[in-house]
């Protein structure tokens, strides 16, 4: 499987590095393929460093006005023009999402990802993983818009809430029919 991955470039603590390192190697183990924003710093560096050490492949999608920062010696890499082409050749590339924490860029992917799906314009299978209740809030307002009626379908049928990468990995093997 295809494993897009939205998370941030950010220097971050062992709260989300660990879960997202654990995450990484569990992908890799699988015979998984990280699909992801291509960059070699922060949090994006730490899953694709987990991902290669243990042995699996990495499929970057950078984007013009960071090529500088993207990853060499990846299995691909492709660099798009802007942020919304970036998001379309992720998407397309992918055969399900997950997003780890990240500030407004991965907001903005989440969410349009959500968006995309709500409209049945793909049934990808989308995981927020939730590390250190990075998304309790996210979650709250989500049920909130369900409760309330402002989304046409069972949020459960547009996104899994996991509390750790060995949760988000099953879940997503099991929607792909996968093991």
């Amino acid at each position: 499987m295809d494993i897009c991955v939205f998370l941030s470039a950010a220097d971050l603590d062992d709260r989300y590095t660990v879960p997202a390192r654990e995450f990484a190697r569990l992908l890799a183990q699988g015979g998984h393929t990280l699909v992801w924003g291509g960059s070699d710093t922060g949090l994006m560096k730490v899953v694709a460093d987990a991902v290669q050490q243990a042995g699996g492949r990495l499929a970057g999608v950078s984007v013009e006005f960071l090529a500088h920062k993207a990853r060499p010696g990846c299995d691909e890499m492709v660099v798009a023009v802007d942020l919304a082409e970036r998001k379309a050749r992720l998407l397309a590339r992918s055969d399900a999402v997950v997003v780890m924490v990240g500030g407004t860029g991965t907001l903005d992917e989440a969410t349009e990802i959500l968006e995309l799906k709500k409209h049945g314009l793909h049934a990808k299978p989308v995981v927020l993983l939730n590390s250190a209740g990075f998304y309790d809030g996210l979650e709250q307002q989500l049920r909130r818009m369900e409760e309330e009626g402002f989304l046409p379908l069972p949020l459960s049928d547009l996104v899994f809430f996991a509390e750790d990468g060995a949760c988000a990995l099953a879940y997503l093997e099991q929607a792909a029919g996968v093991r």
